[in-house]
């Protein structure tokens, strides 16, 4: 499959700088640099203008740039200057009159120290520009995300093989890690939640020593990093015995994700996917354990500016990414969360996730 054109992500910024009433954008977010130019390195600055584009760095990446990206416009820094002021000397040699700079990834410093070197030049603000394009996956980046989530499901279900009583969420998490790099990844996407019976109610815990046999049920979110792209995946797995408000609470939450799920498609509201899955469970009287959003974007990030949630009234449109995954949490008790990531496509949806997650399937007795 053909690589990303990376001439026309640069076009497309160029119109909405446009619309901004600027000419031109200091891109510091590395993953917004990545997207623009195929560059993956770090310490490195892209400054798109209206006709040209230049990338700073230096000598270390000299060969990485060849490789990655060959044919775009290269400024190498001396050694003894930083990346920011040799950025700033490109800047007041194109006399640019003003310029925006990405407020999320350009620090307050850096911003100050930028402005006292460019004292003809205007700085004003950006937010979202880059990652409003990168809101639509275009082919090449669908395939690379279909890879990042066949690799994180053949790692977890190579793992879950592997699991004994003895087994720790610290060891489950290493596991996975080992597993995506055998299977061609570089690794995680995130570092792994995984909590075992009580510790499930942290949505963002952090793996311990705890081990399976303490408890009949381990929560286990995961994701790949396929190389570039990312996927995001839960799972609930049941190690022995359930008590009965388990059965009742897992088949409340995959009819929230069901519901939801089944509304994805071109044009439909945000907020409203978000709302579907909340009326389920707030008729199963799980509404007020329901805390976070349904669902976001990802991609070369795993959180991106696509949410799934409570008053983001924006539509879907073709070629997002997201997941859904509601989640319903007890301290003391545990928590259940079920995650699966979604392709809009012209007409509707496309799971791209493959991993069963009816109850039955979630049982995984332990030798």
């Amino acid at each position: 499959m053909r690589k990303p054109d990376y001439e026309h992500r640069q076009s497309q910024l160029r119109k909405l700088l446009r619309r901004a009433e600027s000419s031109a954008l200091l891109v510091s977010s590395p993953a917004n640099i990545t997207y623009l130019t195929g560059f993956t390195g770090g310490d490195s600055l892209f400054i798109l203008m209206r006709n040209s584009g230049t990338l700073v760095s230096d000598a270390r990446y000299e060969q990485q740039i060849e490789e990655e990206c060959p044919g775009t416009n290269v400024f190498i820094r001396r050694q003894a200057e930083s990346t920011l002021n040799a950025a700033g000397e490109i800047i007041k040699q194109f006399r640019l009159s003003s310029i925006l700079v990405e407020s999320d990834s350009l620090t307050l410093g850096q911003f100050e120290s930028l402005k006292s070197q460019l004292t003809g030049t205007e700085l004003g603000m950006s937010q979202g520009l880059v990652e409003q394009l990168r809101e639509i996956k275009d082919d090449w980046e669908i395939h690379q995300i279909r890879r990042a989530v066949r690799i994180a499901e053949r790692a977890f279900c190579a793992v879950k093989e592997g699991l004994t009583a003895e087994s720790t969420e610290s060891e489950i998490a290493r596991d996975l890690e080992f597993m995506i790099r055998k299977l061609g990844g570089r690794g995680l996407a995130f570092p792994a939640i995984v909590g075992v019976g009580p510790r499930s109610a942290l949505p963002h815990g952090h793996p311990q020593q705890h081990q399976l046999k303490e408890y009949p049920f381990v929560l286990i979110d995961w994701g790949a990093n396929e190389g570039l792209y990312l996927s995001d995946l839960t799972r609930v797995l049941v190690t022995s015995r359930l008590p009965a408000k388990f059965e009742r609470i897992y088949n409340d939450v995959l009819k929230a994700h069901e519901v939801a799920s089944q509304l994805l498609r071109p044009g439909a509201k945000m907020s409203d996917i978000d709302r579907a899955a909340r009326t389920v469970l707030d008729d199963a009287g799980l509404g007020k354990r329901f805390t976070h959003g349904l669902g976001h974007g990802f991609g070369l990030e795993i959180h991106e500016s696509v949410r799934l949630s409570k008053g983001n009234d924006r539509l879907l449109a073709p070629g997002m990414v997201v997941t859904i995954e509601p989640g319903v949490y007890f301290p003391d008790w545990g928590g259940i969360r079920i995650e699966d990531d979604y392709w809009i496509t012209d007409d509707g949806c496309e799971r791209l996730s493959t991993l069963p997650r009816d109850l039955p399937s979630m049982h995984h007795m332990l030798p």
